[in-house]
């Protein structure tokens, strides 16, 4: 036996000794043909009496385990034609059709041609058609086809509707629409039924093109197409929101002489209706009573659903009662479709009195009735009632898996968890087991309860032989770790779903992209979109935006820029989100200007403008200075029923302030306090500023005092922009009452409070309390800016300081600052004072050199130091820039 096993030619050697013992035991001939062989009718039913048949099957069989010994190669081939010298078509199709591995199948029906040197007959073909379709391999199809092609035969309608039947349940639906494109490759005539079959699968998928594809070929082929198949396309086409194709299809479907039967009115109504389109549903509504078609409980049911979607719950009421009023039957679906409605409008109370007149006319409600109430309860964050209706449901209808996840997610949102725990166990004392949505309300709840560990408790808890995590559970975990700064470990959990099979889509890497730049890690962020991409996952309108969006936040315009035509290249149309993003990031990054174009692009395209958009594109106009714009933008939005928020108000009126507008400014301030506003310490800043730049410094002082009174605390830029009112109005010692109370309030200096005082003690010629100011701001860690060096640089030289002044000076140049023309000029005329005519005149060559203006005054200071140290030479070229300062300034007075 070992021997045999190691030595596969001669274990087929001995199957074939005794299939020919068995062959040549057989004695009526009328089995057989002229040369011994079994004979089989064609369709490989046995000839003969059940005797013979049963002979027939164990020669089939024989070479079925002759296959099946051992891989394909010439041992095989020589034990087939020991066993059978020239194999019968009627034994041909036997084998293959007990065959199930294509491969072989292909092996065996190429082996049988070159043995007999002869064509398959057209029940050979079908038959290995047929391994394709039971094996779900569809490689060889285009080759078996093709010869079928030119031996002049083609696939029986059997085999045509099996071969696309076998996709369909495997749910192969391209490779089943692959097979009907072959066989048109060829001209065959697929069968009616595959077609009708492959489209009402892909209706499930909402395979649209495909279908439309399928259903033309049908008529190219010359099929009469049912009312039933324009009923199909239509509905997948109206819920996609393809109406125009839907409508197209439907008028054909008029124009070939078919009457729109109720069903398709119908489908009509609702599909049309899902999508928004109610007045299309309307439409047809009217259209079919028009016809003499009367509407039934569907075609009500849908027109009420429809209407309370679209929140015309007055017409969906007049609908329902109309449909009620004479009806000794309730419909129960009717009233549990108007109990949602209100549901969804969070009108409880209409929602239970509809519920409690269907009890009164003798119906018991259904699950789905206590269900929409119990949603409406928990909108409401009613939970005391919802367990209340929950106690009552149970004696009229049984609790559902969807019952005890409204009452789990009610009771997550209002921070009932362990109470929450208990329903998920009283689940499964009631027979139900939680489902994955269970999980998902669970886990979600939790991680926006930044309570990651309980949430990680109930997913670690699942039992995955009934109750497998899907990509919902993944993202949420994802995003909590990711909101609670462990982005690292959002990223390992995200691996780990990949280990699962699990695919991401554009939701999970939204999350993703939007945490990694929340926390700083914008380079991490621009890698999962790359990820994405290679992945070959599609992001959607909602991902785009939110990446411009971070990436705008990042500092990145111009790839902020790149996203938005991104958006148009990705085949999307952006929306309103995606303009006031752009708006918002240009603005912030400088380019206020471009808001009009971009707002008149905006409304070219339809967009239709919300509260976010019109406080962006208000926001960018008075940026730019088109306040007049913004205004009217303000007035726009009112009309068109949105209500202007603090944002709005505090764009318009910061800059309505900024051109000294001040009354009008004040004169909206006023408004939105009469609409009930809440201002904001900023919009007080705004009016501060205005008014003390241009010197109304008491109404800047009553605003501050208006500020406080409301209990809003001023902030540093609120402190700053009185003081340097101040400091203008060369009020110094009001300007230091200021600031002590600054500091009193606890509100901390920053540079640019120690910038204006340091500069108003500069004004009013107090140069050494300005130093002093100046190397306090330093011991609190301030880093001086460029007006504050110049400033105090211009004052220790004015005042003599000169040594000081130009150890600042020199140190600032080495600090990477940039001197202005003021410093320079200052510098010079402190070193000529000091005697320092050289290092002046240092200065001045220097000054010349980077293109600034040299002051009159200036000149002629350092003209005289210079002839006092008898620099004649330098005091030459002095004078010659003097000379020639003084001509330019005559000519331009004259000019």
């Amino acid at each position: 036996m070992k021997t045999l096993l190691r030595n596969p030619g001669r274990r087929l050697r001995c199957q074939i000794f005794d299939i020919s013992k068995r062959l040549s035991s057989w004695s009526d001939g009328s089995s057989f043909g002229s040369d011994g062989k079994v004979v089989l009718f064609g369709d490989g039913s046995y000839q003969g009496n059940s005797r013979m048949n049963d002979r027939a099957r164990t020669v089939v069989d024989d070479v079925y385990n002759i296959l099946h010994a051992d891989p394909w190669g010439p041992a095989v081939e020589n034990a087939l034609s020991s066993l059978d010298g020239m194999p019968q078509p009627g034994l041909v199709i036997g084998v293959l059709r007990r065959l199930k591995d294509v491969n072989l199948a292909i092996n065996y029906f190429r082996w049988v041609e070159r043995k007999t040197d002869q064509a398959h007959s057209l029940e050979a073909y079908n038959s290995l058609l047929m391994v394709m379709a039971v094996s779900k391999n569809f490689e060889p199809l285009e080759e078996i086809l093709g010869e079928m092609s030119l031996a002049g035969i083609g696939p029986t309608n059997n085999t045509c509707i099996e071969l696309v039947v076998s996709c369909v349940k495997s749910k192969m639906l391209r490779e089943a629409f692959d097979i009907i494109q072959t066989m048109r490759k060829f001209k065959f005539r697929p069968a009616f039924t595959a077609y009708t079959t492959l489209i009402g699968a892909l209706a499930t998928v909402r395979e649209s093109n495909l279908m439309l594809n399928l259903f033309h070929q049908m008529q190219d082929l010359g099929y009469e197409v049912s009312v039933h198949l324009f009923t199909t396309l239509i509905r997948v086409f109206a819920r996609e929101g393809r109406v125009d194709d839907a409508l197209f299809l439907l008028d054909e479907m008029k124009n070939n002489a078919f009457s729109v039967d109720i069903v398709l009115y119908n489908v009509c109504i609702d599909c049309f209706g899902k999508v928004g389109k109610v007045d299309m549903a309307w439409k047809f509504f009217h259209e079919m009573k028009a016809q003499g078609v009367a509407p039934d409980d569907v075609t009500y049911t849908s027109m009420i659903g429809v209407l309370c979607k679209s929140k015309r719950l007055e017409e969906a009421v007049a609908m329902f009662e109309q449909m009620d009023r004479n009806r000794e039957v309730p419909c129960a679906y009717a009233y549990n479709t108007m109990i949602m409605g209100y549901g969804s409008v969070g009108k409880f109370d209409e929602a239970f009195s509809l519920f409690e007149r269907l009890k009164q006319k003798g119906c018991i409600p259904s699950v789905i009735a206590y269900n929409s109430l119990l949603t409406c309860l928990g909108k409401k964050g009613r939970v005391t009632e919802a367990m209340k209706i929950f106690e009552a449901m149970k004696k009229d209808a049984r609790p559902n898996n969807t019952t005890y996840n409204i009452l789990i997610d009610m009771l997550c949102k209002a921070g009932n968890f362990e109470d929450a725990l208990k329903y998920r166990d009283a689940m499964k004392e009631a027979g139900l087991f939680p489902n994955v949505m269970t999980v998902n309300i669970m886990v979600d709840r939790l991680c926006k309860a930044q309570k990651l560990d309980e949430a990680f408790s109930i997913f670690e808890g699942m039992d995955h032989k009934t109750c497998t995590p899907d990509a919902v559970t993944f993202c949420s975990l994802i995003d909590g770790l990711g909101k609670n700064g462990r982005v690292d470990d959002a990223y390992k959990f995200y691996e780990k779903m990949l280990d699962t099979d699990q695919i991401p889509n554009a939701i999970l890497y939204t999350s993703l992209i939007r945490n990694f730049f929340k926390h700083g890690r914008k380079e991490d962020g621009h890698k999962i979109y790359k990820e994405m991409v290679q992945r070959g996952c599609s992001p959607d309108l909602m991902l785009l935006n939110t990446y411009m969006d971070c990436v705008f936040k990042a500092g990145e315009t111009e790839k902020g820029r790149a996203l938005f035509e991104e958006i148009k290249a990705q085949g999307f149309v952006p929306d309103v989100q995606s303009y006031s993003i752009l708006i918002h990031g240009l603005v912030k990054a400088g380019f206020a200007r471009e808001t009009d174009q971009l707002f008149y692009a905006m409304k070219k395209q339809g967009c239709v403008l919300d509260t976010r958009a019109y406080n962006t594109v208000v926001d960018g106009f008075c940026k730019s200075g088109k306040v007049n714009k913004a205004y009217q933008l303000l007035e726009e939005m009112k009309t068109k029923g949105h209500y202007p928020t603090v944002v709005t108000y505090g764009s318009v009126i910061d800059g309505l302030a900024k051109i000294d507008r001040l009354d009008e400014a004040y004169m909206l301030f006023e408004e939105a306090k009469s609409k009930g506003i809440e201002l904001n310490t900023v919009i007080y800043s705004s009016l501060i500023d205005g008014f003390g730049k241009v010197g109304r410094i008491d109404e800047a002082y009553l605003i501050m005092e208006e500020l406080m009174q409301k209990g809003l605390t001023p902030n540093a830029y609120t402190w700053n922009c009185l003081l340097d009112a101040l400091v203008k109005a060369e009020e110094i010692s009001e300007a230091f009452v200021c600031f002590q109370s600054m500091k009193d309030l606890k509100c901390t200096p920053n540079h640019v409070t120690y910038s204006i005082i340091i500069n108003g003690l500069c004004r009013v010629r107090k140069f050494n309390k300005a130093f002093v100011f100046w190397q306090e701001m330093q011991k609190q860690g301030f880093k001086p800016n460029t007006i504050t060096y110049t400033t105090m640089i211009s004052g220790l030289a004015k005042a003599g300081n000169i040594t000081e002044a130009n150890g600042l000076f020199e140190r600032f140049k080495e600090n990477g600052g940039v001197p202005d023309s003021a410093c320079y000029n200052a510098m010079m005329e402190g070193l000529s004072n000091a005697k320092r005519a050289m290092d002046a005149y240092t200065l001045f060559e220097e000054t010349r050199r980077k293109g600034f203006n040299i002051h009159t005054k200036t000149c002629v200071i350092l003209l005289d130091a210079l002839h006092k140290a008898e620099c004649l030479e330098q005091a030459a070229i002095v004078g010659a820039v003097l000379r020639e300062t003084a001509k330019s300034q005559h000519a331009a007075r004259s000019w």
